[in-house]
């Protein structure tokens, strides 16, 4: 069963227990999946889905952090809901200690040994984390190991 299916047996199961918040959820994402459907004219595939799921993750948690500046607990509440909710479709993520070793590994198979060889480490690197781990984090060691 692929992603598509899977959202569509969940947002139908949520209907018949009645969980509103975990309806309207799974519709948005549905709704960003299908946008995407309509304006590339063809279904996507699990990848490109969870391209958008990790683009949903991303927005919701720029949106938490704001929130709790502006000590909206309520909406703060809301929106870490939504994040639990979309994590369960996404891969595992990657530990902080996992992400490392990948970062080390891909720094010495590109021979890379300066920051103006970083666009080279993560251009190999992205591929090897989507959707598994936080591209800021990603970023953040590749410069530390860079330095």
């Amino acid at each position: 069963m692929n992603l598509s299916e899977r959202l569509n047996d969940d947002m139908k199961q949520a209907m018949k227990d009645k969980e509103k918040f975990k309806l309207t959820t799974i519709r948005m994402i549905r709704s960003s999946i299908k946008n995407q459907e309509i304006e590339l004219k063809r279904p996507l595939e699990d990848a490109e889905v969870l391209d958008i799921l990790s683009r949903e993750i991303k927005q919701r948690k720029d949106s938490l952090q704001e929130f709790e500046k502006a000590g909206r607990d309520d909406l703060a509440k809301d929106v870490a809901a939504e994040i639990e909710i979309i994590s369960v479709y996404l891969p595992q993520q990657l530990t902080e200690e996992e992400i490392k070793l990948i970062v080390q590994q891909t720094i010495q198979e590109t021979g890379a040994s300066s920051k103006a060889e970083m666009g080279k480490v993560m251009s190999a690197l992205l591929p090897k984390t989507k959707g598994r781990a936080d591209g800021k984090l990603v970023n953040t060691f590749v410069q530390q190991f860079l330095q």
